[in-house]
This record gives C-alpha cells, sequence and structure tokens, in this order.
C-alpha cells in the first residue's frame, strides 16, 4: 500500500484547520495542522510536508514570509495561500514569488482540491527536473 502525501496546514481559526483537514482526509492526505508557522517550523516531519496550506494573516510570521523562509532555507514546498481579507497586490506578490495558488475566503472543496492537484502536480515536475 502506497504511503499517504502530507500535507500541513497553518491556520489560526480552528474550524478552519479542522475543515482542510476533513477534506485532505477524505482526498486519501494525511493532514496536520498547526495554528502558526514557528509551530510548523518545529514540526519532526517538515521534510515530508508534499503540499502546503497556509493563511496568509497569521500571528507572527505570515503565510507568504513562511514560504519565503522555507526557500531561503532551500525547502521547496508547493504552497496555497488562503485569505479571508484578499488583496490583488499581495495575490499579485505571492504568484510572483512562486506561491502555486492564492485562494480568498469562502473558497469551496473544488477550488481547494483544484489548487491541491495542480500543486502536486507542480511539485512532481520540480522534483524531476531536480534529478535523482
Amino acid at each position: 500500500m502506497a504511503k499517504k502525501l502530507l500535507i500541513s496546514i497553518i491556520d489560526d481559526d480552528p474550524s478552519v484547520r479542522a475543515g482542510i483537514a476533513d477534506l485532505l482526509d477524505a482526498m486519501g492526505f494525511n493532514a496536520e495542522a498547526f495554528s502558526r508557522a514557528d509551530e510548523f517550523l518545529q514540526f519532526n516531519r517538515l521534510r515530508e510536508s508534499s503540499c502546503l496550506i497556509a493563511d496568509v494573516r497569521l500571528p507572527g510570521m505570515s503565510g507568504l514570509d513562511l514560504y519565503h523562509h522555507l526557500l531561503w532555507s532551500g525547502r521547496i514546498v508547493p504552497t496555497i495561500l488562503i485569505t479571508a481579507f484578499p488583496d490583488d497586490a499581495d495575490r499579485d506578490r505571492a504568484l510572483r514569488a512562486g506561491v502555486h495558488c492564492y485562494l480568498s475566503k469562502p473558497f469551496n472543496d473544488n477550488e481547494l482540491s483544484a489548487c491541491i492537484q495542480s500543486a502536486l502536480g507542480y511539485r512532481g515536475a520540480r522534483d524531476a527536473e531536480a534529478g535523482p
């Protein structure tokens, strides 16, 4: 049996974390949820994360700052940013930086599912380019 891919969720709203985790479980993924970016950065399985779903506005480090931190540390994790406060300039800045998707809350399950599937394909293409 194939090992389930791990997707990490970071959102300070417990109901959002739970809802996304339930969707990921239904999609056949393993989900780990965190309320802050620093909790995720201390996660002992961080390197196993196949995809990251993070709120733009988090206490401490923002979702976009976390994405940049991971890049600077040499860790490429396909990232989906979610926000209750959409801003076109923020969206453009995030997508230019390489964030895979930028979704406005509330989003529906199909939107998030499409972003996850696309992000995982993106990861596969990036891994293939990197070689063994």
